[in-house]
C-alpha cells in the first residue's frame, strides 16, 4: 500500500461536485467550467482532425436534442444508438440525456437478430444509426413487434442540428429547459447475455451521476485518450462524464490498431482500458526489447530500479524513458476494469513507472464498485469501495472468500420488464453480484472469480478457475489460458507464443508442474491442452468460457 499527498483531491472540488444529482447537472457544470476550452479531438469522416470546445459541444447537443423533441422524442421516450465510436455518437447520447430521453446504447458487434431483439424488448421509440449499421433498420422495420417510428441517420446530423438551431431561434427551449429528476431513468444497458437472453439494466440519473462523482472525488486525471466502446458504462465513468467534471479534453480513437500512433501524437496523461490492452502493451515492450537485442539491458535496468526503490529513490520514468516515450511521453496511469487483470501485467507496468489503477465493477453498478487510488493502493487488489457504495462478503469460506454484495446509490433500478430477474439478484437491498472475492484487513477487495464459473468437484471442493489462470498466465510463453472441469479433472487449455518460444510445448508440462506446487492438491491442473489459435472472445474481448458456443 502506498500513500502520496500529491494526489490528494481538493476538498472544495469534492464538495462542489457532490451537489450534482443528474447527468444533465454534470453536463451543464462542465460546460460552464470548460467554456471555450478544448473538450474533444477527433477525426472527421474524411480522416481530417477536428476539434470541439465545451461550448461548441453544448451548442450541438442542445440543437440535436431540440430536433429530437420536434420528432416526438421527448422526455421519457427511448432512443437507441447503434453506431461505431465517434464524436457524433457522443453528441447523440448527450442530446438525449439533457432532454430526459432514455438512451439505449447498443453493441454494434452483435448480430442484427440480437439487436432487433433488444430494440423490441425495450420498446424503443427511435433509433440512431450509421451506414455500417443500416441493415438493422430494415430488420427492425420487418419485425411486427417493433415500436420504433423515428430513424435518424448520423450522416443527416448536420441538417438535424440546423433544424434544431432554427427551432431554438424561434423560442423552442423544451429540451434545454427539461427538468430532470435524480430517479428519472437515464439509460437501459443490455448485458452480454452469455447465458440466455441479455437483460436490460435500468440506470437512473442518480445511479450514473453518483458513480462518476464518487470516482472523480478519489482519483483525478488530465488529458486522456478514449477507445473503449462508447456503449459500455466503463467508458462513461472513465471519459464521457469525468471529462465534464474535470474540464479536461480527450482524443476519440476510433481504431484500436492506431492506438500507439495516436498516443504518440496526443500524449495522454491517462486512459481507461480492459486488461487485454495492458497485456498487449506489456508483451510488445518485451518483444521489442528481444528483437532489438536490449532484453538483458532492460532486465538489468529493472534490477537497478527495484533496488533504488527499496531505499526511496524512484528513477523509473528516467530509466525507462524510451518505453514511456513510445506511449506518448506523458502517460502516468491507466485505469483498468471490465475483466480480471493478471498481477504479472499490473506489476510489470508499474515497474516501468506507469501506474495501473485496477478496479472492479459491473453494469448493474453504473459500473464502478471498488478502485485503487493513486495514493492508496495494493497491487493485486481491485481497490476499496468508492464513496457512493458499500460492499460485503457473504458466506465466506475458511479463506474469507465469498460472494460480493453491493449496496449504494449507483446500484441499478432493476432489469427492464423483468421483475423475476430483478428480484433474484437482490437480497434485502443488497445486489448479489455473482462474483467471489475477499476483503483484507485494510479494506481492499481481492477479486477471485465468477460464481457461475466455479468448478465443483465430486469431492465437494470448490475451485475458482480464474485463480489458477492468474498463475498459469505468468508463464512467459503463455498468451491465453482457460481452466475448466472435464470429467472431474481440472483442465487447462493453452494458446502459446510459439513464434518467440519454439520450445514452448515441450516446456509446458514442467512449468505447469511448478505452478501446481504452489497450489493446494485439489486445485492442481491434471490435464493440459494446447490449441493452435487464440480463444474465441466476446465483443468486450473476454474469452468465451462456454465451450459449446465456440
Amino acid at each position: 500500500m502506498a500513500k502520496n499527498n500529491k494526489y490528494a483531491i481538493d476538498p472544495a472540488f469534492i464538495k462542489e461536485i457532490s451537489q450534482l444529482k443528474t447527468l444533465k447537472d454534470i453536463i451543464i457544470y462542465g460546460t460552464k467550467k470548460g467554456k471555450d476550452k478544448l473538450q474533444f479531438v477527433f477525426l472527421d469522416k474524411d480522416k481530417n482532425e477536428d476539434r470541439r470546445s465545451f461550448n461548441q459541444t453544448w451548442d450541438e447537443i442542445t440543437a440535436l436534442g431540440t430536433y429530437y423533441y420536434n420528432q416526438g422524442i421527448t422526455k421519457g421516450k427511448k432512443i437507441a444508438i447503434i453506431a461505431e465510436n465517434s464524436y457524433e455518437w457522443i453528441v447523440a447520447y448527450y442530446a438525449g440525456l439533457i432532454g430526459g430521453v432514455i438512451v439505449v446504447p447498443m453493441d454494434i458487434k452483435l448480430t442484427d437478430e440480437d439487436l432487433v431483439s433488444q430494440l423490441v424488448r425495450c420498446e424503443c421509440d427511435a433509433l440512431v444509426y450509421t451506414h455500417k449499421t443500416c441493415s438493422v433498420v430494415d430488420a427492425v422495420k420487418a419485425d411486427p413487434a417493433n415500436k420504433v417510428n423515428v430513424f435518424i441517420d448520423v450522416a443527416d446530423f448536420p441538417e438535424c442540428k440546423a433544424a434544431g438551431r432554427e427551432a431554438i431561434k424561434n423560442g423552442d427551449t423544451r429540451c434545454a429547459d427539461a427538468v430532470i429528476e435524480p430517479d428519472d431513468l437515464a439509460c437501459i444497458v443490455y448485458t452480454s447475455g452469455t447465458t440466455g437472453l441479455s437483460k436490460g439494466v435500468m440506470l437512473t440519473h442518480k445511479n450514473v451521476t453518483s458513480d462518476v462523482v464518487a470516482s472523480c472525488s478519489i482519483n483525478k486525471g488530465e488529458h486522456a485518450i478514449g477507445f473503449l466502446p462508447l456503449n459500455h458504462t466503463f467508458c462513461w465513468v472513465g471519459a464521457l462524464f469525468s471529462g465534464y467534471l474535470l474540464a479536461e479534453w480527450g482524443y476519440i480513437c476510433d481504431n484500436l490498431k492506431d492506438l500507439q500512433k495516436d498516443m504518440q501524437k496526443y500524449h495522454p496523461q491517462n486512459f481507461s482500458a480492459v486488461p487485454l490492452v495492458i497485456n498487449t502493451i506489456y508483451d510488445k515492450i518485451w518483444r521489442t526489447a528481444r528483437k532489438t537485442g536490449k532484453e538483458d539491458t532492460l532486465k538489468k535496468g529493472l534490477k537497478i530500479s527495484k533496488a533504488l526503490l527499496k531505499v526511496g529513490i524512484d528513477t523509473r520514468r528516467k530509466l525507462f524513458k524510451t518505453i514511456i516515450d513510445s506511449l506518448g511521453g506523458e502517460l502516468e496511469f491507466i485505469i483498468v476494469g471490465g475483466a480480471n487483470l493478471d498481477p504479472k501485467y499490473e506489476n510489470g507496468m508499474n515497474d516501468f513507472g506507469i501506474q495501473i489503477i485496477n478496479g472492479y465493477g459491473m453494469t448493474e453498478c453504473s459500473p464502478c464498485v471498488t478502485v485503487n487510488r493513486r495514493d492508496d493502493y495494493k497491487l493485486g487488489s481491485v481497490g476499496k469501495p468508492i464513496p457512493c457504495n458499500e460492499i460485503k462478503i457473504v458466506n465466506p469460506d475458511e479463506f474469507g472468500v465469498g460472494e460480493i454484495y453491493v449496496k449504494g446509490d449507483n446500484v441499478m433500478q432493476g432489469y427492464y420488464n423483468d421483475p423475476e430477474a430483478t428480484a433474484a439478484v437482490f437480497d434485502d437491498g443488497w445486489l448479489k453480484t455473482g462474483d467471489h472475492g475477499r476483503i483484507d484487513d485494510d479494506g481492499f477487495l481481492f477479486f477471485v472469480g465468477r460464481q457461475k464459473n466455479l468448478i465443483v468437484l465430486s469431492n465437494g471442493k470448490n475451485v475458482s478457475p480464474e485463480e489458477i489462470e492468474d498463475k498459469l498466465i505468468c508463464i512467459d510463453y503463455v498468451k491465453e489460458v482457460l481452466v475448466y472441469e472435464e470429467n472431474d479433472a481440472i483442465t487447462a487449455e493453452f494458446f502459446l507464443n510459439e513464434e518467440e518460444y519454439p520450445n514452448a510445448r515441450e516446456s509446458l508440462k514442467d512449468d505447469v508442474q511448478k505452478v501446481n506446487e504452489t497450489l493446494p492438491q485439489f486445485k492442481r491442473v491434471t490435464r493440459r491442452k494446447i490449441r493452435d489459435d487464440e480463444f474465441p472472445k466476446t465483443t468486450t474481448l473476454k474469452i468465451i468460457r462456454d465451450r459449446s458456443a465456440w
